[in-house]
């Protein structure tokens, strides 16, 4: 197979139709090859039969969103194939479809425990802290102390009074925290899911009202990239942070925040062990 036939629309639409078993969809008659026929597959994405087969044939154009969507059921794709269907077709990855999560696999865990001094989280796009390390707990927030549905950043912010006293600077923390939450919760199109709670903090916090009706956009690494704290027990604290995707969960976001020197990594390390 060539270079330019792997990378095809139509040949990974051929292979992914191939090797389902018709049987399973109740589909029954004698074949001379194996898999779906393309007119089976069509029926299963409710589009038009001739409009499929000039999919895979590379004669139909550029396909809809909509239309990626239900061949990508209709195949059974995984979230990985589902992707790579998108950058095929249209040349850009599909939405991030949101999905509720309590927890994450234990292979996360353990990469957020090898981090012993760096305070690390792991959050949803509406910004649930679903995740995090001992280091974590001591100098950003004891999470396993609170019920799941209150491990919100934005609720810690504007809710919290010892969190609020924590923050160095408590403006430029807020305005980034409202403006990054917007941009994520855009991405994952949660606008509905999180409304209530969106009308929550209005109603509670006219300092968080004021910067939601402000509308800003901003994204990690606008902020400058360092976390500075007032720690009750560890005193001023300064950290460098940086946000990474979560390989495979794009619904999900890593923060690791780094010591800026060894003396308060040693520091950390000794609070942690004293827990």
């Amino acid at each position: 197979m060539s270079v330019n036939s792997a990378l095809s629309l139509g040949d990974f639409l051929r292979s992914r139709r191939v090797r389902l078993d018709p049987a399973s969809f109740g589909f029954s008659g004698r074949r001379r090859t194996p898999g779906l026929r393309r007119e089976e597959v069509a029926q299963r994405a409710h589009i038009s039969p001739t409009w499929y087969t000039w999919l895979e044939q590379g004669r139909g154009g550029a396909p809809s969103p909509e239309v990626l969507e239900r061949i990508a059921g209709a195949l059974l794709l995984t979230d990985p194939e589902r992707e790579h269907l998108f950058m095929l077709g249209l040349g850009r990855p599909p939405e991030v479809r949101y999905r509720s999560v309590e927890t994450v696999n234990p292979r996360l865990q353990r990469l957020l425990d090898s981090l012993e001094t760096s305070p690390a989280i792991i959050k949803t796009a509406s910004w649930d802290v679903v995740a995090w390390n001992r280091a974590a707990a001591v100098v950003l927030t004891d999470y396993g102390a609170l019920p799941a549905d209150q491990r919100n950043i934005l609720r810690f912010l504007f809710l919290d009074p010892a969190a609020r006293a924590k923050q160095h600077d408590w403006d430029s923390v807020a305005r980034f925290v409202v403006g990054a939450f917007r941009a994520d919760v855009a991405r994952a199109g949660l606008a509905s899911e999180v409304g209530a709670f969106v009308d929550e903090l209005i109603a509670v916090s006219p300092e968080f009202e004021a910067l939601w009706r402000s509308n800003e956009v901003l994204i990690h690494g606008e902020a400058g990239g360092v976390k500075r704290l007032k720690h009750p027990e560890l005193g001023s604290i300064e950290l460098e942070y940086s946000a990474f995707s979560v390989d495979g969960r794009p619904d999900l976001g890593m923060i690791v925040y780094m010591p800026l020197d060894s003396e308060m990594a040693e520091r950390i390390r000794q609070r942690v062990a004293q827990t």
